[in-house]
């Protein structure tokens, strides 16, 4: 095989440190069997929009712009990939990478949980998880501060119950 192209080598580099967070966003809008097209789909879309990457927002900025509305775009084939996935769901989901089974199950209705939001919901709450300031969440989907954080309570809340929910059952 031949050698990568210096384009490839450097956008790799570029990439490397944010791929945690692509995994999160794939594993948070898609239902576990579609996660890995998903995850293939952001990477996609980074690759084809990194010319455009300008260094006036941070890199880790630049990804999330991509990666989420990419992720929201991603919606829209849900029922068509619903269809097919029903039938193999149950062999093909992804496990979290813990030893700990309890924390595992409780990781996995998380997510669960998350997907049920609403697409900008669902996105919300997975960049404030990963840590990105409200201002900067704001500035992503084009909303007020003031307005990100009272939907994020509401995310929480909800959240919080459906795990608390969930745990009853258990």
């Amino acid at each position: 095989m031949g050698a990568e192209h210096p384009r490839d080598e450097a956008f790799a580099d570029w990439l490397e440190p944010h791929l945690a967070a692509l995994r999160r966003i794939s594993r948070a809008f898609a239902q576990p069997a579609d996660q890995h097209d998903l995850l293939q789909e952001l990477m996609v879309a980074v690759w084809r929009a990194w010319p455009r990457f300008e260094d006036r927002s941070s890199a880790a900025t630049f990804v999330y712009r991509v990666a989420h509305n990419t992720a929201l775009t991603w919606k829209r084939g849900e029922t068509r990939r619903r269809r097919r996935r029903d039938a193999i769901e149950a062999e093909l989901s992804l496990r979290p990478d813990t030893g700990d089974p309890a924390e595992a199950a409780l990781l996995e209705r998380l997510y669960l949980g998350i997907r049920t939001l609403p697409p900008l919901d669902r996105s919300l709450i997975l960049l404030s998880l990963d840590g990105v300031a409200y201002g900067e969440i704001a500035r992503l989907h084009g909303l007020s501060e003031t307005n990100v954080g009272a939907r994020l309570t509401r995310i929480r809340a909800r959240l919080s119950t459906l795990l608390k929910d969930d745990g009853d059952g258990v």
